[in-house]
């Protein structure tokens, strides 16, 4: 608000999707979490797995189902406690929120070459190795308050640094699962973005792929604000 009050226009870089949309689509006015429903859910998931609840999921809201992984337990345990709270399915939710969605400009570059992106995950997570990230999560591993059930420590590199900790496999073997977890991440990403309409798709690798990103932008500067 702040920048366009002074005639200007945002520009938003980054790989928080979710965030993204919500910036510029809002948010459904959906109930506050209910922390005793929470619990129910998280219990029940310690006994069945998260790949059952996503079962059970499916047969109330097939349509969030369909959008998540198995192991996506942050987000099946939402979806899961919004349908027992009011019986109605999470998707319906969302649809039923009709905010108008502020005018943007919408780019995502990536790599058309799955391998390329590979071969960045495992550099990207090898830096992270050296830069200290064994120590990073060790000292999360030594305050003795923190656990696998937190959303922090489940997510992706986090969780498997945690498990080498807790001696349930090596360090080569913690460093290979987190950068098949990161390529499974980055997969579902692309899967998310190439659903999204009226998104501008370009290749990071293509020559021209700068010359896209600064025509892209010179037509939305260009254009009049409103």
């Amino acid at each position: 608000a702040d920048v366009r009050s002074r005639g200007r226009r945002a520009l938003l870089v980054g790989g928080t999707m979710m965030y993204y949309r919500a910036l510029i689509e809002g948010l459904s006015d959906m109930p506050a979490s209910d922390p005793v429903i929470r619990a129910e859910i998280q219990a029940e998931a310690s006994q069945v797995g998260w790949p059952e609840m996503h079962r059970e999921l499916s047969a109330v809201d097939p349509d969030m189902a369909n959008n998540l992984h198995p192991n996506h337990s942050q987000r099946i345990s939402r979806a899961l406690e919004v349908f027992r709270q009011t019986g109605t399915p999470m998707s319906q939710w969302q649809r039923a929120y009709t905010q108008e969605a502020r005018k943007a400009v919408c780019l995502a570059l990536a790599p058309d070459d799955r391998s390329t992106l590979h071969a960045r995950i495992e550099t990207r997570f090898d830096r992270m190795l050296e830069a200290g990230f064994v120590e990073e999560v060790k000292a999360l591993f030594d305050r003795g308050d923190l656990h696998t059930d937190l959303p922090a420590i489940r997510a992706v590199g986090y969780r498997q640094i945690w498990s080498h900790l807790s001696g349930k496999f090596s360090l080569e073997e913690a460093r290979a699962r987190g950068i098949v977890a990161t390529r499974q991440l980055a997969k579902r990403q692309i899967t998310w973005l190439r659903s999204w309409s009226g998104l501008h798709w370009i290749d990071s690798e293509a020559k021209s792929s700068q010359e896209q990103v600064k025509n892209h932008l010179r037509n939305y500067l260009e254009a009049p604000l409103s």
